[in-house]
């Protein structure tokens, strides 16, 4: 018997793990989003990191303004590179985007949102979750089937009223990748023999990856806070120079015979506060270099395999449900036998069973199925590795090439602060090579 045909005479729930596959006398408007089967293997994904960044850029920036009358809401400005599109979207918007997509793509990688504004949430909280916000919709507008679906470009293009009604009708229209993707039956004839084996490899690699990473973040976040802090001491070391040379307090009478020395010492400690902001600065703009080309791509990158790490956990959760479904329906039937039924009563109802079990050992290879095109999808990522280092021994270089320049032209001007026999300038003696002789 037909599939679909068994599915719509279950009476069924249209849920993610046991929703019937549409039936096939349904009509359907030509651009309903049906997905195409790929040329080629259709299990392998061939996008290279280049590639998969090249697919769109999305910048997410807070709006100044706030809007409400007692509560104050954040708002954000959404624009989209490939859609040449700039929308204002508020948090919840996101919410109801990540459970559309939840709901049409179950066996996909969904990033997870930052968290809900709390009470009292201060400035620091709120750039941590636009940065988080951006994070997640690049990682949307670059996945494969993500990038493909109405959803994502009426969310990033949509500049009408009630934004929220209009992704939830989109998400609602059809039903989830399953029921759409024309190699949702066949799934299990593209999947090798040994996928519960290459599932669990890859599973236990990606963790390893993960923990490695999010330690290898940390690290890189006290390096860019230990900047910003060396940057705010120079400042307020310079500032303490200044105000020393500018110490207007005059000198006892006992003494006067070092006023000409002490008069001097104060001009050219005046003058070091000018340096030692220009230090502070570089060491500033360091710090800030790092976080959006490291930290942030290494939180980018973290993102991703969490979202890995949550589809795993879906995927078995999703098998479990299945097996417990299908043990209620055996009870509800035996159950139900105790009453006199007609043959053909009988029969539908082990009809019935027999299509519910074969629409969940579909989704279950259509869910592996996905999965093994995710973990492709987590090692094309992979490169970002090398994009990372080089962000990082690139900006240390720089900011070490920079800071020097001004260590050194700082150095002269310390010569009238020391001085020698006879009232000369005489600059510290560098250090010396060996033990100094005796």
């Amino acid at each position: 018997m037909d599939q679909r045909a068994d599915d719509r005479g279950s009476g069924r729930a249209s849920g993610p793990e046991d929703s019937p596959v549409p039936p096939v006398s349904e009509p359907r408007a030509p651009d309903a989003g049906r997905m195409q089967v790929p040329p080629g293997n259709p299990l392998l994904l061939s996008l290279t990191l280049q590639e998969l960044l090249a697919r769109d850029a999305v910048q997410v920036e807070l709006v100044p303004e706030k809007k409400g009358l007692f509560l104050k809401h954040v708002e954000y400005e959404v624009s989209s590179q490939r859609f040449e599109s700039c929308v204002r979207r508020r948090y919840n918007d996101f919410v109801v985007f990540h459970e559309a997509l939840l709901h049409k793509f179950p066996y996909r990688m969904v990033p997870a949102l930052p968290p809900k504004r709390m009470l009292g949430a201060d400035r620091e909280f709120i750039e941590a979750r636009r940065r988080a916000l951006k994070r997640f919709i690049n990682l949307v507008a670059r996945h494969p089937p993500f990038s493909e679906d109405a959803v994502l470009k009426l969310f990033l293009s949509f500049s009408g009223p009630d934004v929220q009604n209009k992704l939830r009708e989109s998400a609602q229209r059809v039903g989830d990748e399953f029921m759409n993707c024309r190699l949702a039956a066949r799934a299990k004839d593209f999947l090798p023999a040994d996928i519960q084996t290459q599932f669990a490899m890859s599973r236990e690699l990606i963790r390893n990856i993960y923990n490695s990473f999010h330690k290898l973040r940390d690290r890189a976040e006290r390096m860019v806070s230990r900047a910003i802090d060396n940057a705010a001491d120079l400042l307020i070391f310079g500032k303490e120079l200044s105000a020393l040379g500018s110490d207007t307090t005059p000198l006892p009478s006992w003494a006067s015979l070092n006023s000409s020395t002490w008069g001097s010492l104060k001009q050219a400690l005046k003058g070091l506060s000018v340096e030692f902001a220009l230090l502070a600065d570089k060491a500033a703009q360091q710090g800030k270099q790092e976080e959006n080309d490291v930290v942030e791509k290494l939180n980018l990158f973290l993102d991703l395999l969490q979202s890995y790490k949550d589809l795993c956990e879906r995927h078995e959760k999703g098998a479990l449900h299945r097996y417990s479904l299908v043990k209620r329906q055996m009870v509800s039937a035996a159950a139900q036998s105790r009453e006199p039924e007609s043959v053909g009563q009988l029969e539908s109802r082990i009809v019935e069973q027999e299509s519910v079990i074969q629409t969940m050992e579909l989704r279950n290879y259509y869910s592996l199925y996905c999965l093994h095109q995710e973990t492709q999808l987590v090692h094309a990522y992979l490169p970002l590795t090398s994009h990372i280092l080089g962000a990082f021994v690139n900006s240390q270089v720089q900011g070490h090439k920079e800071m020097s320049k001004v260590w050194n032209d700082l150095q002269p001007k310390l010569r009238c602060l020391f001085v020698g026999p006879h009232s000369a300038p005489a600059p510290p003696r560098p250090p010396q090579d060996g033990p100094s002789a005796h």
